[in-house]
């Protein structure tokens, strides 16, 4: 079974004022996951996934269930610059009961689909990246019901295509399972991919199943003119793009707070040009950050990055 809970509004908070100047102010708690707006205009829809059986089964370090919350926490008193009229609403978290991570992974689905279909752009927040096959599932069943190509975008440093374990999926096997349920509609580039984090199996199944990457040596400022270049050309064939943010792909320098740390990384400046070209791309349709493990952060410091990438992201979409 999945468990789920409300989000206290009083989780966001920040400094009071008399005007709409902080996250906290904009954001309006519900008490289901029943999603009752239908009107055209634009709205956010915030959804939390408090699990880590996934990263448990994938031999990782345990408590990204509190990734939610603890992006909550940090982005409640952050400045407010999206449009005033845009609707936010928290839907809550959706969490695990016992090891039965298939459940949560069928209520996040569900609901994501009745978000998508409702015209709100989802927003999940994680919890371990298996969180990306329930995700992606929903992204790329409404595309194709519309016609739509879509295609999957990853900043990570690995590809999460591993096989499932005992016959189950884990937080390193969601590609994988996104590839065998959609094998004609599998569209996925992966951004920050680390040699030594992938074997050479996984390099292998990565090209049967023609994933474009870039490796991190590759990933840096000093190459965006070909990162840009081939953004724009995976880009161009997909009507849309499902943007999936891995807080290990980062260096733990700047985020210790993660399931699987790495003293390498990609850097924050890199990271906000391709979020804001992506943003601004016109095609971006849900988006989530996983991975954040606020056990093993040190003065919030990944917490607050996974904040700003989130505000970031949002402002560059729904103001350009």
């Amino acid at each position: 079974m999945s468990i789920y809970q409300s989000t206290p509004q009083a989780l966001w908070s920040g400094r009071n004022t008399d005007s709409l100047q902080y996250w906290h102010q904009a954001v309006t708690c519900l008490n289901s996951l029943e999603f009752s707006d239908q009107s055209t205009e634009k709205k956010l829809a915030i959804l939390g996934y408090a699990g880590e059986e996934g990263v448990k089964r994938n031999q990782g370090r345990i408590g990204t269930s509190k990734g939610p919350m603890a992006i909550r926490k940090m982005m409640g008193p952050m400045a407010y610059h999206l449009p005033k009229a845009l609707k936010i609403y928290d839907l809550g978290d959706v969490g695990t009961e016992g090891a039965d991570m298939e459940a949560s992974h069928d209520l996040i689905y569900q609901t994501i689909k009745g978000l998508l279909s409702k015209k709100a752009f989802p927003l999940i927040l994680g919890g371990g990246h298996d969180l990306a096959f329930p995700h992606g599932r929903a992204v790329m069943e409404y595309c194709m019901g519309k016609g739509e190509k879509l295609g999957i975008i990853n900043l990570d440093a690995h590809f999460d295509i591993r096989p499932k374990v005992d016959g189950k999926g884990h937080s390193g096997s969601p590609f994988l399972e996104l590839a065998t349920s959609f094998p004609k509609n599998f569209e996925y580039l992966c951004l920050g991919i680390q040699s030594a984090a992938n074997t050479p199996e996984l390099l292998e199944k990565a090209n049967q199943l023609r994933v474009q990457w870039l490796e991190m040596e590759e990933f840096t400022m000093d190459n965006w003119t070909q990162i840009r270049e081939q953004l724009d050309t995976f880009c161009q064939s997909m009507n849309k793009i499902y943007l999936s943010i891995d807080l290990d792909g980062f260096s733990s320098s700047i985020a210790p707070g993660v399931s699987a740390p790495s003293p390498w990384g990609f850097s924050t400046e890199l990271i906000a040009k391709v979020l804001k070209w992506i943003a601004q791309s016109g095609k971006l349709i849900s988006m989530d950050v996983v991975e954040l493990n606020p056990k093993f952060d040190q003065d919030n410091i990944t917490s607050k990055l996974a904040a700003r990438c989130v505000e970031f992201t949002l402002r560059n979409f729904f103001v350009s």
